[in-house]
């Protein structure tokens, strides 16, 4: 009498560490992008310096300086006393409040989206927060005085502060990480895709 023939159990292609459509690993499919405690302490404490820095070199320069008074220092750059009550280039000088608006409603957006995606790169706090603290501090002496104190001159370029400067740097910073890491994380896919071609 002869044995029945065994069927062997079906093999379970079991994919660790992706998704059940093996498409997404699982630590960027479960892990939030939410802002925590340490990013918004980073955020806050790069704002806060941003902020104070500010202030402190506008003080100077108002104590210092008469407006309209001039101190060339290297080459072209100078510290220059002058009053800007719009935006960048004075812009929209005559309009304050609608600048007090757009900046207040600038900061909620990008406090919302700091919420919403902190954890999407390790330099986004420090970016976000030279942005925030820059727009703030100019936002400050705006309420405050109905306009903002320009120093650093380049003789071509039109006088700007250390909050200007701040906020530049910070979208540069901002800009520069989110497109090298969206870059990143294609090129990775794209090498995680072919490898699982490869294998099948």
């Amino acid at each position: 009498m002869s044995e029945p023939a065994r069927t062997e159990p079906p093999l379970v292609d079991v994919r660790i560490g992706s998704t059940a459509n093996a498409l997404q690993p699982i630590s960027s499919a479960e892990r939030s992008l939410a802002a925590g405690s340490a990013q918004w302490l980073a955020l806050g404490v790069v704002a806060c310096a941003a902020i104070v820095a500010d202030q402190v070199t506008k003080q100077v320069v108002g104590r210092t300086l008469t407006l309209g008074d001039s101190v060339d220092l290297v080459g072209p750059f100078s510290i220059h006393h002058v009053q800007n009550s719009g935006i960048a280039f004075g812009l929209f000088a005559s309009r304050t409040v609608a600048v007090i608006g757009v900046t207040a409603i600038a900061v909620g957006l990008m406090l919302w989206f700091f919420a919403r995606s902190g954890r999407r790169h390790p330099v986004l706090p420090v970016a976000l927060g030279l942005v925030v603290g820059g727009s703030i501090a100019n936002l400050i002496d705006r309420m405050r005085l109905g306009h903002v104190t320009d120093f650093l001159d380049l003789v071509a370029w039109p006088a700007f502060n250390l909050a200007d400067t701040f906020i530049v740097v910070g979208v540069a910073i901002l800009f520069g990480a989110l497109v090298l890491g969206d870059r990143s994380h294609r090129r990775l896919g794209a090498r995680d895709g072919d490898a699982s071609f490869q294998r099948r």
